[in-house]
């Protein structure tokens, strides 16, 4: 390169600096944007169908899953409260079975698509502390899949009715945490060893 050609080659890196800031300043204002909109739920669940066990199929990373690997569960069933008892297992790294109860507690009656749920001990779990967010975004009408996550979008969750689903369906609801602002790149996707 000659000596009249480095302001030449000066001014190129210049605009693909400046092109680069650029493109990073739309995907971050694109992402504020997208986590700043409202995450929009279902229409309405019945809870009645809702209940029963759900195989988590994929989730984002959570602190309280972290030593789950595998057979990862949620069995919900209605307690002598009229809450939802939610009770959460999975086979942990080491080969051992994890097991925790929790309630959840509908937000929006009637129509069932936020809920705050509790894993504190029974006797205090009246208390409002201590409860996340589990919101109903999407869900087929035969609930058999279901996607849920929470407004802040850092925690999600696609289950389904079969340990194993059909992969496009997966896909499908994967795509569409996508387009309300999910960012998937962390994604966890669940053994199941049952048949």
């Amino acid at each position: 390169m000659t000596a009249e050609n480095l302001p030449k080659a000066g001014y190129k890196l210049a605009k693909i600096a400046v092109g680069g800031v650029i493109l990073l300043g739309l995907a971050a204002t694109t992402m504020v944007y997208a986590q700043a909109k409202p995450l929009h739920v279902a229409d309405k669940v019945e809870l009645d169908k809702y209940l029963g066990v759900w195989y988590e199929i994929a989730r984002k990373p959570m602190s309280f899953q972290n030593q789950c690997d595998s057979n990862v569960t949620a069995t919900y069933t209605f307690n002598e409260n009229g809450n939802v008892l939610v009770d959460n297992r999975c086979t942990m790294k080491d080969g051992q079975q994890s097991h925790a109860i929790g309630e959840a507690f509908v937000q929006n009656a009637p129509f069932n698509t936020k809920l705050k749920v509790s894993f504190l001990p029974e006797a205090i779990r009246w208390l409002p502390a201590g409860r996340g967010d589990y919101w109903i975004l999407k869900i087929d009408e035969n609930y058999q899949t279901v996607l849920v996550g929470e407004p802040s979008r850092k925690y999600m969750w696609v289950l389904s009715r079969d340990p194993h689903p059909d992969p496009r369906v997966v896909n499908e609801y994967l795509d569409y945490a996508k387009s309300v602002g999910y960012d998937l790149k962390n994604l966890i996707r669940t053994k199941h060893t049952v048949k």
